[in-house]
């Protein structure tokens, strides 16, 4: 499977300008709203959200990093590699959220958090919009990231921004559901 680099960039800036947007609406939510939980051991919104900035806090410097340190030269295409296509594909959202385990470091349940999250994710969804700009200059496939269980394992470019944001887009829809008062 091939995808053209330019329609790939373009669709994983589409998806996070979403999630930007979605953030915004949530800071005119109270406090409360955003720390209700369904169940004691379900995720509140601020959770998914604390969840998704524990993997910024990793993945947007990594990212940055090597884009930074990268000498190559863009590609009309980009194919994804085995093991990230894979990862990216278990990230996007279905209409039957399927559980997940998490590493303990990155489950925020039962975490005291505030607004502070919601503008750290803003903030990180900001900083993806400006590497995916970058991205555009450098080649998705040869340009590698570790990842966050293990610096041994590299995944192509394209296929950790796939992963980083359809993970953003998996929990921002459990974030919908509990906002609309629905067990996920």
């Amino acid at each position: 499977m091939k995808i053209s680099t330019t329609a790939l960039l373009e669709e994983l800036k589409r998806r996070t300008e979403q999630h930007l947007q979605y953030a915004e609406t949530l800071l005119l939510k109270s406090e409360n709203e955003l720390n209700f939980r369904i169940s004691d051991d379900s995720w509140s919104v601020l959770e998914c959200l604390e969840h998704l900035n524990r993997y910024g806090d990793f993945y947007i410097p990594e990212i940055s990093r090597r884009i930074s340190s990268s000498a190559t030269s863009p590609k009309a295409d980009f194919k994804p590699g085995i093991l990230g296509n894979y990862f990216a594909k278990s990230m996007l959202p279905k209409e039957k959220l399927n559980k997940m385990k998490t590493l303990k470091a990155m489950n925020p349940i039962h975490s005291q958090l505030n607004k502070d999250v919601v503008n750290e994710f803003i903030k990180q969804q900001q900083q993806l919009l400006e590497l995916l700009e970058k991205a555009s200059h450098i080649n998705l496939e040869k340009t590698k990231t570790a990842i966050s269980i293990s610096k041994l394992i590299t995944l192509k470019l394209g296929d950790t921004f796939r992963f980083v944001i359809y993970h953003n887009a998996r929990h921002i829809a459990q974030a919908k559901k509990v906002l609309k008062n629905e067990a996920v």
